[in-house]
Formats: structure tokens, sequence, C-alpha cells
């Protein structure tokens, strides 16, 4: 594969991050026993660093999202999805492009993210060059969803589903590696406080299950703030 240089770690150091580099952070930084809504609660009452969720219950919805990096001039970007406000299931939110597992897909994740990625944004998956894996994350709606990173070259059209996408912008990934941006918010649910992840960009909030994997991003992609060597 071609090495070619991505983007640095601004603060980490002049480390260039090449796909090959990417490639092997994620596999390097992958938890079997995955996260999610419990798990990010857990840590936060009860100070566990990186607590497992039951990965392997039954009754969760397994379910699978693309991380799409799309590679711009001036550095990797993270492309993402808002849901049209008349949706049953989280209208507004912010999102990666994914869904829950079809039985077209064959119990596979990678046919289930692409074709779902396709489907809400028009983004063909022969266009995607996948990379790797992040964390299972378990929702507290029952769902567990495995993200799928992939980078996608320039140039390339894309045609929304006006039924399911409002609109599909980029974040740049300096300012998800940023963790100045990072915020740890609660909110009220069935008289409980609930912690979650939260980015804000531009006028943009971005919580929950996209925020937490987008944490998961930033932990994987900076291992030097874990004490991995510079590469």
């Amino acid at each position: 594969m071609e090495q070619r240089e991505l983007f640095s770690i601004g603060e980490a150091g002049p480390s260039r991050l090449t796909r090959e580099v990417i490639a092997r952070r994620l596999t390097d930084g992958f938890n079997p026993r995955g996260r999610g809504d419990s798990a990010l609660e857990a840590m936060v009452l009860g100070g566990a660093v990186r607590p497992g969720d039951p990965i392997d219950d039954d009754t969760l919805t397994p379910a699978a999202v693309l991380v799409p990096l799309v590679e711009r001039e001036d550095g990797l970007a993270v492309m993402l999805t808002k849901r049209t406000n008349h949706l049953a299931h989280h209208p507004g939110q912010i999102s990666f492009p994914g869904g829950r597992l079809e039985p077209e897909d064959q119990g596979d994740f990678t046919t289930c993210a692409l074709r779902e990625t396709e489907e809400e944004t028009g983004l063909g998956r022969h266009l995607v060059r996948l990379l790797g894996r992040l964390d299972d994350y378990v929702t507290g709606t029952g769902f567990i969803i495995t993200p799928l990173v992939g980078v996608i070259d320039p140039p390339f059209a894309l045609s929304p589903d006006s039924f399911e996408v409002a609109e599909v912008f980029e974040v740049p990934l300096s300012f998800v590696l940023d963790q100045a941006n990072h915020q740890l918010q609660s909110r009220e649910v069935r008289g409980l406080q609930r912690p979650f992840w939260a980015l804000t960009w531009q006028d943009r909030l971005i919580w929950g299950a996209t925020a937490g994997i987008l944490i998961n991003l930033f932990e994987v992609l900076t291992p030097r703030q874990t004490g991995e060597p510079p590469e």
C-alpha cells in the first residue's frame, strides 16, 4: 500500500502517521472487552480505566458503522451525518453512517457498514479503503455497534438519502485528536444522571455513542498519551 503522509499529531511531536501506522494502531489498540454507555458510567462513578460491557449478551442488536476518514489537502477529516428530524429514533442527532445488521449482510459487519454508508450517503463502497476497527460499543438502547475505520480519497460524489440524512459534513481529525475538545457531560434519564462524551464542532453537538467512538479513535491514534514510544 502506498506510503502517504496523512497528518501529524500536533503536540505529540513530529511523528507522522501513514495508513500502515493507522492500521497497526487500530490493531494494537483494539480491546475485545468493548466499551459503551454503562462502561462510561462505571468509569465515572467507580474510577475504572476502561471497563468492558457484556458484549456476549445475545439480547443486544448487532450493528455496524463506518468511521470515514477523508484525505483533504490540509489533513484528514472525519465524515459524519446528521439525521433528519422526523425519524422515530434519534431524530436530528449526529452519527456515523451505518445501521443494524440485516439478513442480506450474512453476518458480515464490513458488508453492513459499507452497504449502509452507500444507502445513506451515496458513497460507493468501492471508494472506501478499510484500515481496521475500533472497540465494539454497547448503547443504552440495546445495540452493540462495530465501528470500522476506512480512508476515502477525493474526488467523490455524494447523494444523501433525503428521508434519513439531513446533512453530510466533515470535522477535521485534528479537532478530534485535541483532548481540549472532549467534554464529559451528563443528563437526567429516568431520574438518574447519565454521563456521556460530547464534542462541539461549530454549531453541531456530537454526543453519545458517536462521540464515544471518536474518543476511542483519539485513544488509538494518540498512543504517546498512553506511553507508546514515537514511530
